[in-house]
């Protein structure tokens, strides 16, 4: 059982299952000292994310079959890294945040008050 808390306080809710997310691919943006990355907060991906993110080196729209990853496309749902998601809140391409399945560790990157100003609506469960 995942005792987890996310950014409100209440108990982490899954991100998405399909496509499979979290740095340890369980759903949740949970993490640990060997997320580096802090893989944290659960985001709707849009397509000017996914511009952003192609054009800083990080791709996440093309497959790589060779590690199972189908490729990203808008609205789904994807634990991004926080520093990651402040850099795209910066260039004014942050993807929504799904408040609910994002790991309370975010918190040491981005305050909560900025990540409430880009919610995406509740969590009633994980993406399928």
């Amino acid at each position: 059982m995942n005792t987890s808390l996310n950014v409100l306080g209440g108990p982490l809710l899954a991100c998405s299952y399909a496509p499979l997310t979290g740095f340890y691919r369980t759903g949740c943006c949970d993490t640990g000292a060997d997320d580096h990355g802090r893989h944290v907060i659960c985001v709707r991906v849009t397509a000017a994310f996914l511009e952003f993110s192609r054009g800083v080196g990080n791709d996440l729209s093309t497959p790589r079959p060779d590690y199972r990853f189908a490729g990203l496309k808008p609205g789904d749902r994807w634990c991004l890294c926080a520093l990651r998601w402040k850099e795209a809140w910066l260039a004014g391409a942050a993807p929504p945040v799904v408040l609910e399945a994002t790991h309370e560790a975010a918190l040491r990157i981005v305050d909560l008050e900025t990540l409430k100003a880009h919610a995406y609506g509740t969590a009633t469960g994980p993406q399928d």
